[in-house]
């Protein structure tokens, strides 16, 4: 029979008084779902409550630190839902509506009849780009609409 292995992760930063489930769950990761790098911040009413960091970056075994960066993927979504809901409940988005009423330049190649539903819905046909983003032009605003905008469905949409 093999002996169990045993891994002794350190936890780094600051839980305040009544987070500590927080911590809890953040170290119940690195133990049962074999989390090896990992950071957690929650802010409430303008303070930190919860600041930890742990594990490694990479291959290397590169420590986590307090800033290191991460890419979030599908990490927002649930953010942009909750604000595209509010907005629609409060009417200042049509749910309904063409994408095209408040991107013109997106109506183009199949995505005239998209609309802000379809968007939120994953059904718009739009789900990568063709042709890999070069180097750091992901993190340019303009250049990543542009091509959005350029970009054929993958599917019809709807």
């Amino acid at each position: 029979m093999r002996e169990p292995l045993i891994v002794t992760i350190q936890i780094n930063g600051q839980v305040e008084e009544g987070w500590e489930p927080v911590l809890r769950a953040f170290i119940h990761n690195f133990e049962n779902q074999n989390e090896v790098g990992a950071s957690v911040c929650v802010m409430h009413e303008g303070e930190t409550k919860v600041d930890l960091w742990a594990g490694v970056v990479d291959y290397d075994d590169t420590p986590w630190q307090e800033d290191t960066m991460v890419v979030f993927h599908s990490a927002t979504k649930g953010g942009v839902a909750l604000a595209a809901h509010l907005l629609s409940d409060r009417g200042y988005l049509d749910l309904d509506a063409p994408v095209s009423e408040v991107w013109p330049e997106f109506a183009t190649r199949g995505k005239e009849k998209v609309t802000n539903r379809m968007m939120l819905n994953h059904t718009a046909g739009v789900a990568a780009f063709r042709e890999a983003l070069p180097g750091k032009s992901a993190l340019d605003w303009d250049y990543v609409c542009d091509r959005l905008a350029a970009e054929e469905p993958w599917w019809e949409p709807g």
